[in-house]
């Protein structure tokens, strides 16, 4: 995984409740077993029409909109517990996504897979969307080490929670087994010391 420390970007704003994973990543593009390739594929539904045409009115589809942060609205990734949502939203290229409310599983799935789910206030998720509905262009800091995100132009911050374990990973890029050689010289001194 790539090291994730601070990003600042522009933002796409998805403002719809309840957004399962099926929507993210519908179940019959499930058929690859690697992470690469499911970004082309994200929110398929909502992004093409079924003559495979796109959707100019779904808001990825709009030019207007750019960045590598998802703000989206309240109870993002509930319904299955497929991991396959999160490889789909790191493969289209978002590195953070903010909600209100995020399922257990699947804000445990994206930490896994390099993108931060960010879960603030519904008072400041509001003001995210009135801010990039104003300017597009306006752009978002997420600082990983101080638990912090900030829209910028106006300086108004949140923090936010986050498993230590899952920020020490994140940091240094690592996944699980990465951590574990990272520390495996103190691993085995603690065995020894057992012997």
């Amino acid at each position: 995984m790539d090291k994730f420390i601070k990003l600042t970007s522009s933002a796409i704003p998805l403002s719809i409740e309840n957004v399962d994973t099926d929507q993210i990543i519908p179940a019959r593009f499930l058929k690859a077993t690697s992470r690469d390739g499911f970004g082309e594929n994200l929110f398929r539904d909502w992004r093409f029409h079924k003559d495979g045409s796109l959707n100019q009115d779904f808001v990825l589809n709009d030019t207007t909109y750019k960045g590598k942060i998802l703000v989206a609205g309240d109870n993002f990734g509930c319904g299955s517990s497929r991991e396959h949502a999160a490889w789909a939203i790191n493969d289209y290229g978002f590195k953070v996504v903010v909600s209100s409310f995020f399922a257990d599983i699947f804000k445990g799935n994206a930490l896994n897979n390099g993108v931060l789910p960010i879960q603030v206030t519904p008072e400041y998720l509001q003001e995210l969307f009135s801010e990039i509905k104003n300017d597009a262009n306006t752009q978002i800091e997420v600082d990983l080490e101080v638990q912090k995100i900030t829209i910028l132009t106006t300086s108004s911050s949140s923090s936010f929670e986050i498993n230590s374990y899952k920020k020490t990973c994140l940091m240094n890029g690592y996944d699980d087994i990465d951590f574990l050689i990272n520390n495996k010289e103190a691993i085995e001194e603690f065995e020894n010391e057992r012997i």
